[in-house]
């Protein structure tokens, strides 16, 4: 009898010990990467304050997960080791396309958007006169230097494959040439590319530049969730996004360098796949309408 009692007593008290005092279950571990971030040591510089942000709030650990290209980032999305990856619009097309991915939160660019521009002494008055001409563009498969230009010129009735010759190089050398005459537009990033070599432009003033066209606000980059990732654990961090916007915006632009594209962004919750068609369809102007491949690599 003392032997039950004792028994019973011993059970009762581990229970309400484990009532005062829970075992603490392991966090939440996700893994997470940058396709334009070549590197873990680039990774880490640009994006831990971020990264601790996130693992503070949400009670995640995060690890980063270096990728050396997007094809990379697409077959580790595949074998379920990568989680989460922040993208551009370019990228977002072909890995929704290849993973089913999906878009959970837009990090929101002001001004970010493309522009056709020529010297204001070549004499040509609007798109349509670039026919027969010379332009160039940024890299093969760029978001805004290469796909949005060409989606541009689609929109005012130009086939950018055969109504001119294109010529890919990089925004220094497409400067130049237009300064020389070897070209006659450049298409490209409006406010990071252009704006910022006007404004360096030691030559010519800023009025010997005319923007023929401007197109639209491009598709925001999009932190991406592997279809195989826990909804819980999407709601969970698509919520922080927006609960936390500020502390997570000052994290993302803290570090400076290639983040300083960020200065001034907004985070967006409500980022659908269809936002993405403006790219879809200048996938389709530069004749790859199966968007399911990384053009350029």
């Amino acid at each position: 009898m003392i032997k039950s009692l004792l028994t019973a007593a011993a059970v009762t008290g581990a229970a309400l010990t484990a009532g005062l005092f829970p075992a603490t279950s392991a966090a939440q571990t996700v893994s997470f990467a940058v396709t334009d971030v070549e590197g873990l040591e680039q990774l880490q510089r640009d994006w831990t304050p971020l990264r601790d942000k996130l693992q503070e709030l949400t009670g995640y650990e995060i690890d980063f997960f270096p990728v050396s290209s997007r094809t990379a980032a697409v077959e580790a999305l595949d074998a379920e080791r990568l989680d989460f990856v922040l993208t551009g619009p370019a990228e977002y097309v072909v890995m929704n396309k290849l993973t089913g991915a999906y878009p959970i939160v837009g990090f929101g660019r002001p001004d970010y958007f493309s522009g056709v521009i020529v010297l204001a002494s070549s004499g040509i008055a609007g798109v349509q006169d670039l026919k027969g001409r010379k332009i160039a563009l940024g890299d093969v498969g760029s978001t805004s230097s290469h796909l949005a230009p060409s989606q541009l010129l689609a929109d005012y009735g130009l086939d950018p494959r055969s109504d001119m010759e294109v010529i890919h190089t990089s925004e220094a050398i497409q400067w130049e040439s237009l300064k020389r005459g070897d070209v006659d537009a450049v298409g490209m990033n409006y406010m990071s590319d252009f704006i910022t070599l006007r404004d360096q432009e030691t030559e010519l003033p800023p009025g010997a530049f005319k923007v023929l066209a401007r197109g639209p606000d491009l598709p925001n980059d999009v932190l991406m969730a592997g279809p195989h990732v826990e909804r819980e654990v999407v709601e969970t961090l698509r919520r922080t996004f927006v609960e936390h916007s500020d502390d997570l915006v000052a994290s993302v632009v803290a570090p400076g360098g290639e983040n300083a594209k960020y200065t001034g962004m907004a985070f967006v919750p409500e980022v659908t796949d269809a936002d993405y068609d403006y790219v879809r369809r200048a996938y389709s102007a530069i004749g790859h309408p199966e968007f399911g491949a990384f053009v350029g690599d």
